[in-house]
């Protein structure tokens, strides 16, 4: 039997948890019954809730999953945490099969073993690249203790993101800045610098956000104050290096505060400073050309001679947003 079309399900399945699971990972599962009829979908909806395979399990009346087959995009838990280990349910339930996208990369789970123990039979590697990528933020967390860092920029064909006099409202269409609001959604919060806000007064509606003000000349009455829980950063609170802020210091202290992602929406001074630290990139690309070579670039943070020294990164996608497109890559 072909698992891909399952396993492509366990993965939408699992964005539906987006902005709710974290410091999780994020799941999705298919049950089907012994004659290979799917029976019962399940996700990780939210932090401390039931895991992907307990939803789907429990939906079902007991027997109907016996010598069935469980999809799962992340090994079964073995462990008990916020919940009890999934393994024991899907040992309990009779299932014959489990099919598994990856393995869990944190050091506590060991679900194949136990359920190979159990007799039941485990097909691993089922679309694993995508099942990677679907959880990359929870892979860094869990092998490096980082943050997940990434970059959203919106430019012109030319790679501006303002005029020479500021101008940037607005760059991409509203198809494009609809789809930014998604992205927000994928990380535990945005981070932005003073000069952002002064110049732009940006809402930048979300859970959290993380704000680079070195002098606190920020006014409070600004629009990205009024929702959201604010962490502050400035010379008072955060080691300064050629008069600017530890953006090492910053994200190591935001780990520690539980945000495990962070999103940056800023200029290009910062984006250039960050690109040591991040991981991905968002670069939207509107179909315009200031032609002004005096305008504001999106990554400006130094001056090359050789095109040998440019930094590199990998494509991963392009999304058309009409008339806007959005490049994804990572470094």
């Amino acid at each position: 039997m072909q698992y891909e079309k399952y396993m492509k399900k366990c993965i939408q399945l699992a964005k539906q948890g987006e902005g709710n699971v974290s410091p999780n990972p994020l799941v999705g599962c298919v049950v089907l019954d012994k004659f290979g009829n799917e029976i019962s979908t399940g996700y990780h909806a939210r932090y401390g809730e039931n895991h992907a395979e307990r939803d789907a399990l429990l939906k079902l009346k007991n027997g109907e999953e016996n010598d069935g087959t469980l999809i799962v995009n992340l090994e079964p838990c073995s462990h008990f945490g916020k919940t009890p280990p999934c393994t024991n349910l899907i040992i309990e339930r009779g299932i014959k099969k489990v099919v598994i996208g990856m393995r869990d990369v944190n050091p506590k789970v060991d679900g194949i073993t136990k359920l190979k123990a159990a007799g039941i039979e485990v097909i691993e590697g089922i679309l694993e690249n995508e099942c990677k990528t679907l959880n990359e933020i929870f892979i860094k967390n869990q092998t490096q203790n980082k943050p997940f860092i990434a970059i959203k920029t919106a430019t012109t064909l030319d790679g501006k993101i303002a005029t020479s006099n500021g101008s940037s409202k607005w760059i991409t269409s509203e198809k494009a800045r609809e789809e930014v609001k998604k992205i927000r959604n994928r990380y535990d919060a945005i981070l932005t610098t003073s000069s952002t806000i002064i110049a732009d007064n940006p809402t930048m509606e979300h859970r959290k956000k993380i704000i680079l003000d070195r002098e606190l000349k920020t006014d409070k009455n600004s629009k990205i104050y009024q929702s959201g829980e604010i962490f502050v950063f400035n010379k008072k609170n955060t080691p300064v290096i050629e008069n600017k802020l530890d953006l090492e210091f910053i994200f190591n202290r935001a780990y520690e505060q539980g945000i495990k992602s962070i999103l940056i929406e800023s200029g290009g001074i910062l984006n250039g400073e960050a690109l040591k630290y991040t991981d991905k990139i968002y670069h939207f690309i509107a179909p315009k050309i200031t032609g002004d070579n005096s305008s504001k670039s999106c990554f400006d943070f130094k001056r090359i001679t050789d095109i040998n020294e440019s930094l590199h990164f990998r494509f991963a996608g392009v999304e058309n947003f009409e008339p806007d497109i959005l490049l994804t890559y990572y470094s």
